[in-house]
């Protein structure tokens, strides 16, 4: 889908302000694309989302995160899709968790330029064939698959990026102390875009913009 993998930085803010200091800065450090959490507001409104997304001006992935995977969104299923929607109009992608219902998700799909359909485990890492199945799902919905799994020993990091190696156009994601050396090994492996952070991780064991890019542009 990209020529080359794109670093991406979540950006959470409590409000427009933050929203647009961090997106400044994540650009200034070296971003090739952000990730708008809108969950991370803490009132969220659908055009003050569109006109976030329109003042930012760069390559931004629209992520509403659902609690139960990691996210901070508190209202009803349709208020988030909703926003979502709307964020569709002017995001380059928006994420949908695979769990989300498949007629709310069929609205984000067809409202959006391109998906991302994403999974989320943070106690483990699933075994080879069942994560595997679950890109196979993600791909047969969207775009770009997107898995991001706890690793709780060597072995489970290894499943990652074999599994990225399997299927094309796939981010994955090792979480922890210990998946930490994926997120720069991913792109080596075929994953489209790898997260890295402004100043705190959005994610266990993510990396700043600064290190990713060096530890990037050695490996490559």
């Amino acid at each position: 889908m990209f020529k080359k993998s794109m670093i991406c930085a979540p950006i959470l803010g409590k409000d427009s302000k933050s929203v647009l200091q961090s997106a400044e800065k994540a650009i200034r450090s070296g971003a090739d694309m952000l990730e708008f959490r809108i969950d991370a507001l803490e009132n969220p409104d659908a055009d003050e989302v569109q006109q976030l997304i329109m003042d930012i001006k760069h390559p931004l992935i629209a992520t509403n995160r659902l609690k139960s995977e990691g996210g901070f969104f508190s209202g009803s299923e349709k208020e988030r899709i909703s926003i979502l929607i709307k964020a569709a109009e002017y995001a380059d992608i928006v994420d949908i968790e695979l769990q989300t219902p498949e007629r709310l998700r069929g609205k984000i799909l067809k409202a959006s330029k391109s998906t991302i359909i994403s999974y989320h485990d943070f106690q483990k890492t699933p075994p080879f064939e069942e994560l595997l199945n679950v890109v196979k799902k993600e791909k047969e919905i969207g775009n770009i698959a997107k898995f991001a799994v706890m690793a709780n020993n060597y072995k489970d990091t290894l499943t990652v990026l074999k599994v990225i190696l399997e299927v094309q156009n796939t981010i994955g994601i090792s979480m922890g102390e210990m998946g930490k050396y994926t997120r720069v090994v991913a792109p080596l492996f075929g994953s489209p875009i790898t997260f890295a952070s402004i100043n705190k991780e959005s994610a266990p064991g993510q990396l700043d913009i600064e290190t990713t890019r060096n530890i990037l542009g050695n490996l490559r």
